[in-house]
């Protein structure tokens, strides 16, 4: 059952790549990342790995079994030779024999029962392998959505100050008209109207660029038209264990310490696998044949066969001696081959630990950061009210004005940043800790 589920599964992938995806809608990043699981060639290549060893861990399995085998020959005589009656005789003869045998392995130092087991834990790896691959989909999925995210946002700030410059403008041409405003401060103003049309064109295409992003790591032949929903996210309430708790509850869950650890399971049967060249082996065989020769007697060709029929069995005890030391040296890689699985083991769980003390960090930096922005953001709000209340009355200058609103520029912009960037990271934690990236 595990072979069919595993196999329709990769047919699925296969199947899924002529799929076109619907743009009609904006997609969630649940929906990205369920395509991605379908579509990508990372993804498609590791599933065709755990059938791989399906296959493998069949064959070791039925390595139990008996193997039969029949056979049938034709031989010609030249000249003086044995005849059917077992004397010499001059003269041209030929000869048919038919067989059937079969041949049973009975005690072989448990290796075949090792190589089963061997083959079960490597299946269970490939398939935690196949697990991890979708984990670093989702990571790059999330990842790549949380960027269009931001860079939506930074194009929503663009616009909205290309609104303001756009009433500015609009209010100095009156005040022009009516002599209370010079041309420079026109111009001034358009000037700056034009720069902040500039930020727009770079903020569409910043969103356009990020999209394609996306759109190749979903491998879309064609992506005109793709967009993503922008969820509502909520930044209260995050709690942020410490880097040894969240490491202690991923060590149980995720894929790349799961396979390591199978592996190292696995070098223990390759132990066994080796030592068993120091034990002795027995098998059973038996068969039937019969004969057909041309000279015999004159004898029917199916009275012949009948009465040449024969049957066999026996048993067969092979006992290792000497072997050049071959069985002593496997052994010997074989532990060896253990020890460095121990050290790809600890090298995973310490690469592990590295990713979330350097998750935990980046996401208590971005908290530190997007508190500190909501202060700023908030307090060049402020600010920029105020001057452009005198602007407005003649009480400031329009530089002074215009330097007040790129302060506001770009502290919502930092705002936005910060915002997503502990989306992220807040998610990528919980995520180690085995929760969903989801927003």
């Amino acid at each position: 059952m595990k072979a069919l589920l595993i196999a329709l599964a990769f047919s699925a992938v296969q199947a899924s790549t002529d799929t076109l995806p619907d743009f009609s809608h904006p997609w969630t990043l649940a929906q990205c990342t369920e395509w991605a699981m379908d579509h990508n060639l990372s993804v498609a290549q590791q599933a065709n790995s755990v059938e791989s060893r399906e296959i493998d861990r069949n064959t070791a399995h039925m390595s139990w079994l008996p193997g039969v085998s029949a056979s049938a020959s034709e031989n010609f005589s030249f000249g003086r030779g044995l005849g059917g009656d077992n004397t010499y005789e001059s003269g041209n003869s030929s000869s048919t024999g038919f067989s059937i045998g079969a041949n049973m392995n009975l005690f072989d130092g448990g290796a075949t029962y090792n190589q089963i087991r061997l083959s079960d834990l490597n299946l269970e790896a490939s398939m935690a392998d196949l697990e991890k691959a979708r984990d670093d989909i989702r990571v790059s999925v999330a990842q790549a959505y949380v960027q269009i995210l931001y860079n939506y946002e930074i194009r929503d700030v663009a616009r909205q100050q290309i609104a303001i410059d756009s009433l500015q403008v609009e209010r100095l041409e009156r005040m022009f008209e009516s002599g209370r405003s010079s041309a420079a401060e026109v111009s001034q103003q358009k000037a700056s109207l034009a720069q902040s049309r500039v930020t727009l064109v770079q903020a569409e295409n910043n969103v356009r660029a990020s999209l394609l992003d996306l759109a190749q790591l979903l491998e879309f032949n064609s992506w005109e038209g793709f967009s993503i929903v922008r969820p509502q996210v909520s930044m209260e309430g995050v709690l942020l264990e410490t880097p040894d708790d969240i490491y202690a509850q991923a060590l149980g869950i995720r894929p790349s310490i799961r396979a390591e650890e199978l592996r190292l399971k696995g070098t223990e049967r390759s132990i066994a696998i080796a030592k068993s060249g120091y034990y002795p082996s027995l098998s059973l065989s038996g068969g039937s044949g019969t004969n057909y020769y041309s000279n015999y007697g004159g004898k029917a060709f199916f009275d012949q066969l009948k009465s040449n029929f024969s049957s066999y069995v026996g048993l067969s005890l092979n006992i290792p001696i000497f072997n050049k030391f071959s069985t002593r040296n496997q052994v010997r890689s074989a532990k060896l081959n253990k020890v460095n699985q121990e050290i790809q083991l600890r090298r995973a769980q310490q690469t592990l630990y590295k990713e979330i003390q350097q998750a935990w960090n980046a996401a208590k930096n971005a908290q530190a950061k997007w508190e500190a922005a909501q202060v700023a953001s908030a307090s060049a709000q402020d600010a920029f009210t105020l001057v452009q209340a005198k602007y407005e009355n003649g009480k400031a200058t329009v530089t002074e004005f215009n330097e007040s609103r790129n302060q506001l520029l770009k502290t919502r912009s930092d705002a936005v940043q910060a915002t997503y960037e502990y989306l992220f990271q807040t998610r990528l934690v919980n995520f180690y800790r085995g929760g969903r990236l989801d927003f």
